[in-house]
């Protein structure tokens, strides 16, 4: 049977977005302590694939993937899912609400139900947890009286019992995951997909700007753009851009030729369907089509065919 990794410990979030990410097929799921550690398992082949955070709606992209994604050995992203990110809190059989004087959670968690807390459980004095999974962990040997965990949670600590299921300050919260493997060909195209790279450019008046503009000239949808240090000298930094299409699209191959040769370093992070669409037999939008005619007249150009 494969094994897949994902951002550990057991009952956290990615567990959960790992297990939607492997559904069709059947999979050994391993955490591990850490998205490197996780990555580097993909990487020396311990694992087939990993299951990792890479977005969050309230708190932003999650710096450790990001960093991971573009160091070492290439790995490539095939595919993507969405969670809602609402959160249970997890006490001892029999504990009310009076009675819990001490919370603990992940940082980014107390982060999201800071004002449920306040509102509900005003005298609880609040402990960070190295995730979630531990939090309750913690609560279940004593520890703290309350753990705010995610709904899986529930299910790994089976001695625990929910005081309130479904809590969050931004009801529209929301984290993407990635399920990423050593490079191969990517998902056949569905006309619902992102592809994401990570670029370097130089340090020059208009660089940034003339980057974009590969995706401008050729009608591709930028959806996420965020920099970080390249960590080998200051002011130096790696850009990571979602943008819709596949690589297998005429007019983004287009575009990733034009960045690798804009860029001093250009990282493909892979092409897959995107999770608020179901793949479908989309026809190719009007600037696809147009990329496609134009590819084929300097085809029959070269070939002489035509003049």
């Amino acid at each position: 049977m494969p094994r897949i990794a994902y951002l550990g410990p057991s009952g956290t979030f990615t567990e959960q977005a790992t297990r939607a990410l492997t559904t069709d097929f059947d999979a050994e799921l391993v955490p591990y302590d850490g998205v490197r550690q996780a990555l580097a398992a993909v990487r020396s082949g311990e694992v087939v694939a990993a299951g990792v955070p890479v977005e969050n709606s309230v708190e932003g992209s999650v710096p450790a993937t990001m960093d991971a994604l573009a160091s070492d050995e290439p790995v490539v992203a095939v595919a993507e899912t969405v969670l809602p990110v609402v959160f249970d809190v997890l006490v001892r059989p029999g504990t009310r609400p009076e009675d819990v004087s001490t919370v603990a959670s992940h940082p980014h968690a107390i982060a999201q139900v800071r004002g449920w807390l306040e509102a509900n459980l005003p005298s609880a004095e609040v402990h960070f947890a190295g995730s979630t999974a531990a939090a309750a962990a913690a609560v279940r040997d004593g520890e703290y009286d309350a753990a705010v965990a995610a709904p899986i949670a529930v299910e790994r600590y089976a001695s625990l019992e929910r005081l309130s299921a479904g809590i969050a300050d931004v009801r529209d919260a929301f984290t993407r995951f990635l399920l990423v493997r050593r490079p191969s060909p990517p998902p056949e195209p569905t006309g619902a997909d992102r592809t994401s790279v990570a670029a370097v450019i130089s340090d020059e008046v208009g660089t940034l700007a003339l980057l974009l503009s590969e995706l401008t000239l050729r009608d591709i949808n930028l959806s996420r753009i965020e920099s970080r240090p390249t960590k080998d000298r200051l002011g130096e930094y790696r850009f990571f851009l979602d943008f819709d299409g596949h690589v297998a699209d005429s007019r983004v191959g287009d575009a990733l030729a034009a960045l690798r040769r804009r860029c001093s370093e250009v990282r493909f992070l892979g092409s897959y369907p995107k999770a608020d669409r179901a793949p479908s037999a989309i026809r190719p939008s009007a600037s696809e089509q147009a990329f496609r005619a134009s590819a084929r007249w300097l085809d029959d150009i070269r070939a002489g065919r035509i003049a």
